[in-house]
């Protein structure tokens, strides 16, 4: 049986990619500090002979007895609300605890996929964005600590793919969402369907002209899924190309909660929030085969059902 170290195993993505992995038959080893992760979201995975859980922070010395083939390095906080509230533990799970992990793979001779953003391309003067955009990222704005933390990475990353003939995979992850996402985790849409379900303001920033792509959790974890078993150690964009303007995205979440009390409310646009955000898959098609299946109207039902459920009203 294959065993895989997964970081941020307790977090929105790190439990579904848990999920997958037992599925696929491997032997997961989660580990997570808990600083945004729940345990609620691998709870049912405790009974599992093929799991296990470290709670452990991986800024610190990670150490894993036995044979190791793959790691996936998804340990980060991931949203504006928290690198915001917790700058310095972005910058050193982004470059201590990669470094800690590159380190392990190497001891390990196993194989490491790193979970990048399409934050490195910072307000991008190029749309839609490829992987050999360079980006435009201010250094010491408030997402600096996040932007530059994944920079960083992904150049260790590559250093030790280059220096020392690591096996490495670098994904750079576009907006994703579906069930687990935390109800306070400050993004998009738990934000508004937590509102809409409340019948509170739909907070919009600046004007809503903004885009994003939303991906749905399912497609995302196939396409990382298929990078880890490629032979491709370039950085590879995995997001939904179907673009929206967060206007648009917050009416269509008011639409399907259909409470009446619910009305769009707008605020200021934050320093620094990029205009537009849509990936170009064409790496993706190609070296994986992969583009994203689950339609939008899809997976925010799906995502509704989710917070129905869990947002207190």
């Amino acid at each position: 049986m294959k065993r895989i170290l997964i970081t941020g195993a307790a977090g929105f993505l790190g439990s579904h990619l848990c999920d997958r992995f037992i599925k696929e038959g491997f032997h997961v080893i989660g580990m997570d500090n808990l600083l945004t992760g729940s345990l609620d979201n691998i709870k049912h995975l405790f009974p599992l002979k093929e799991f296990e859980y470290y709670h452990h922070d991986v800024s610190k010395f990670v150490h894993v007895p036995g044979e190791l083939d793959y790691i996936l390095h998804f340990a980060s906080p991931a949203s504006p609300i928290d690198y915001l509230k917790m700058p310095i533990q972005t910058l050193k799970v982004g470059a201590l605890g990669t470094h800690n992990l590159l380190g392990l793979a190497k001891a390990k001779n196993a194989r490491i996929l790193v979970a990048s953003t399409s934050e490195v391309y910072g307000d991008p003067l190029i749309h839609p964005q490829k992987e050999d955009y360079w980006g435009n990222v201010n250094p010491v704005g408030p997402r600096g600590v996040y932007d530059e933390a994944k920079r960083f990475l992904e150049a260790i990353t590559m250093a030790y793919h280059n220096f020392h003939g690591v096996e490495t995979r670098i994904i750079r992850i576009f907006n994703t969402y579906g069930p687990r996402m935390r109800v306070n985790d400050g993004r998009a849409l738990p934000a508004f369907f937590s509102q809409a379900i409340r019948g509170e303001g739909i907070t919009v920033f600046g004007d809503g002209s903004q885009t994003r792509s939303f991906c749905y959790v399912a497609d995302l974890v196939e396409g990382i899924y298929r990078l880890l078993m490629s032979d491709h150690h370039m950085p590879v964009n995995i997001g939904n190309p179907d673009e929206i303007t967060i206007k648009e995205v917050a009416e269509e979440v008011v639409k399907l909660v259909g409470n009446p009390d619910a009305k769009i409310t707008y605020k200021p646009l934050p320093k620094d929030d990029p205009k537009v955000r849509q990936p170009d898959i064409t790496k993706a098609r190609e070296i994986l085969g992969w583009e994203p299946t689950v339609s939008r109207e899809e997976g925010l039902k799906i995502t509704m059902e989710y917070f129905k459920e869990v947002v207190k009203v």
